[in-house]
């Protein structure tokens, strides 16, 4: 059986004078044991009620939700907050430390809601998390990193079946957010269930499985891997490369028939459309296909003027390497630390980015029209 189970969740809310309002509605889905779940959408999607449904928080109006096969839906409030204490796990993007309490005595007060208290597992869990050091310090103390980080120990010193993260990196820089995610990642890979709330597209990626919600409805569920993820790249890069004229002769990425099958996924979740044997861009498709170039073309700058790397063939390895993992920040920092460069040092433009739209005009790469690659030859 799955791990989790919603089947036609709904959730109304009463609003003063204004009748009720649906947050969710009808939604199901499932999850297996061990599985990262991101669930993404605008704000108001119904986001954060989904995730308050499913940490026993609170109960849907309609519907079933099931965790471990308990049926929460049924459950009474005494029974609901014990199979809480039990069974979830938070990370909030907030942290939600108690300000008085040392790290070491937040992390305690979560064994304190479930059982009893024990200093020495509260200082593994903190170990975990690379924050033995700073048990004794008070969140005033700590970074807004080191905060994320000992409420993740907080969230594991129960050993949860299930652990449930809101926006978790959303209030941190991105070296912090990237060791949260690392921690997340591990935690992944020793087979722990974790279904996230997050609105950064860079992050939702970590996951196996997004859920895209829009008005309380699941609009996608997608399944996909990072390798799946970079493959995408791939083929949004290209595009882009083709509409501005910069395509270079080089042994192509796939054959026909996996462009084919990597066009159909990426047209069943938006990020192209398909005419017959051409693929062209949708909007969201685009935005990422210049995120990508913006951060491989950033990439080649560093490596060849800062770096002083002349080996073009490390140069874009190592590019190819940044263009998947940075983060809008951190692309960001390196664009304004190389002074906003208008070109690569292969002359081809970098997209401006939100750090320098004020600082040049946009080169004529910048907003080329509309182009289209052929399925034909997958090239």
């Amino acid at each position: 059986m799955p791990f989790v189970e919603l089947e036609h969740v709904t959730k109304l809310y009463e609003a003063a004078g204004a009748g009720p309002v649906q947050a969710l509605d009808d939604v199901s889905f499932t999850a297996d044991a061990g599985q990262w779940i991101a669930i993404m959408g605008p704000s108001g999607s119904g986001k954060t009620t989904l995730l308050n449904i499913l940490g026993c928080l609170d109960q849907a109006t309609s519907g079933a939700v099931r965790i471990d096969s308990v049926d929460t839906s049924t459950l009474s409030r005494g029974d609901l907050a014990r199979f809480r204490a039990e069974t979830v796990g938070f990370v909030f993007q907030q942290f939600h430390l108690i300000p008085h309490l040392t790290a070491l005595e937040n992390v305690m007060l979560a064994q304190y809601f479930h059982s009893m208290t024990d200093e020495g597992e509260a200082r593994m869990a903190l170990d975990r998390v690379g924050l033995a050091a700073r048990a004794r310090h008070l969140p005033s103390q700590l970074s807004g990193g080191e905060q994320q980080r000992v409420s993740i120990a907080r969230a594991l010193v129960n050993d949860p079946k299930i652990i449930l993260a809101d926006e978790p990196t959303g209030n941190l820089d991105a070296a912090n957010e990237q060791i949260v995610l690392n921690l997340l990642a591990d935690l992944h890979a020793q087979g722990r269930t974790i279904l996230m709330v997050t609105h950064d597209d860079q992050v939702g990626r970590c996951a196996d499985i997004r859920i895209d919600l829009e008005h309380g409805r699941i609009v996608e569920t997608t399944h996909f891997s990072m390798e799946q993820n970079q493959d995408f790249d791939e083929v949004l890069e290209e595009l882009w490369m083709l509409r501005e004229g910069t395509m270079h002769e080089e042994p192509a990425h796939f054959t026909a028939a996996q462009h084919r099958k990597l066009a159909a996924v990426m047209a069943r979740i938006g990020l192209v459309e398909l005419h017959g044997e051409e693929i062209a861009f949708t909007p969201r498709g685009e935005e990422r296909a210049r995120s990508v170039i913006r951060r491989h073309r950033l990439a080649e700058r560093l490596f060849m003027d800062v770096l002083a790397i002349r080996d073009e063939g490390a140069v874009e390895k190592n590019a190819c390497t940044f263009e998947h993992i940075l983060s809008p920040e951190v692309t960001d920092r390196i664009c304004t630390f190389l002074g906003h460069p208008p070109t690569c040092p292969h002359g081809s433009p970098i997209p401006p980015g939100d750090c320098c739209r004020q600082k040049r005009l946009p080169t004529a790469g910048d907003e080329a029209a509309v182009g289209v690659l052929s399925l034909k030859s997958g090239a």
